[in-house]
C-alpha cells in the first residue's frame, strides 16, 4: 500500500512540474475545450493546458511540418486515421471523443429555417464552412446537396466553422451552418438538420506526443464526467469508433 501511494505521489508530482500540454483542436470544439480545461484545473490546478484552434485540415498540415503539439482533436476521423498512417498520431490512441451535430443559425428574425427555405433563396448569403479543409464544411455541402440554393443566394465561403458562426454572428452573411454547440443558449432562428441529412461528423483525437502530464489530461477527456460535459454542450458520444487505425 505504501508503494501503491508513493507511485501516486510520483504521477501527481510529474503531473505538476510537466511542461505546458499543446492542444491543436478544430474551430467547433474551441469553446467546449476552453470549459473542459477549467473543469480539468479544478482537479489539477498546476495543469498549463495551452490552446491552438483552427481547421481541421490546417492543424493536420501544421502537424505534418512539425508543429509542436502534443493533442489532435481534429472535427472528422479521416485526418487523425491519415496522421496515424504516417507514424505522426502514436498507435492505438485514436478515439471518438464527440459526435457533431450541424446547424444552420441566423441570429436575427424572419421566416423559420429548413432544407425548403434553402431552396426558394429566402435567406441570403449564407455562409459555410470550407469543405475542403473543414469536416463542418464537409456535412454542410451534403445539406447543400439534397437543398440547392438558388443562383441569386450568395454563398460564403469561410476557412472554418468558427468563422462561419462569426460571419452571422457579425451580419456578413444572415445565416450560417455551424455546430449546435456554437449557439446553445443564444436566440435568433435555427433549423437542426437531421442526422440523416449528413455524413456522421466522428470527432477523433489522437496523441503526438506522450507523458504522464499529457497522457493524464486526454484520459479525463474521455471520463465520464468529460463526456456528460461533452453531451451537455451540444455534441453526441453515443457512437463509438475508438483504436480505429
Amino acid at each position: 500500500m505504501k508503494c501503491l501511494f508513493a507511485s501516486l505521489l510520483l504521477v501527481v508530482a510529474a503531473i505538476a512540474a510537466a511542461e505546458p500540454v499543446q492542444v491543436a483542436v478544430a474551430a467547433n470544439f474551441f469553446s467546449p475545450l476552453k470549459q473542459l480545461v477549467t473543469q480539468y484545473r479544478q482537479h489539477n490546478p498546476q495543469a498549463d493546458i495551452q490552446i491552438t484552434v483552427g481547421s481541421s485540415g490546417k492543424l493536420a498540415a501544421q502537424i505534418r511540418q512539425g508543429a509542436p503539439y502534443d493533442i489532435f482533436l481534429a472535427a472528422d476521423a479521416r485526418r487523425p486515421q491519415e496522421l496515424a498512417s504516417e507514424g505522426l498520431i502514436l498507435a492505438g490512441t485514436v478515439r471518438t471523443y464527440a459526435i457533431g451535430r450541424l446547424v444552420l443559425w441566423s441570429p436575427g428574425a424572419g421566416e423559420v429555417l429548413d432544407g425548403q427555405s434553402l431552396i426558394a433563396g429566402m435567406v441570403t448569403p449564407v455562409a459555410m464552412a470550407n469543405p475542403r479543409t473543414a469536416p463542418y464544411g464537409e456535412a454542410a455541402q451534403a445539406v447543400m446537396e439534397r437543398f440547392p440554393l438558388p443562383d441569386s443566394v450568395v454563398l460564403v465561403k469561410a476557412e472554418n466553422v468558427g468563422q462561419s458562426y462569426h460571419f452571422a454572428r457579425s451580419g456578413a452573411a444572415e445565416a450560417a451552418f455551424v455546430a449546435l454547440s456554437q449557439i446553445r443558449g443564444q436566440g435568433g432562428r435555427q433549423w437542426r438538420i437531421p442526422d440523416a441529412y449528413y455524413p456522421p461528423i466522428l470527432q477523433q483525437a489522437g496523441l503526438l506526443t506522450d507523458s504522464p502530464s499529457i497522457h493524464h489530461f486526454y484520459d479525463f477527456l474521455f471520463s465520464a464526467e468529460a463526456q456528460g460535459m461533452i453531451r451537455k454542450l451540444g455534441y453526441r458520444t453515443d457512437e463509438v469508433a475508438d483504436n480505429v487505425e
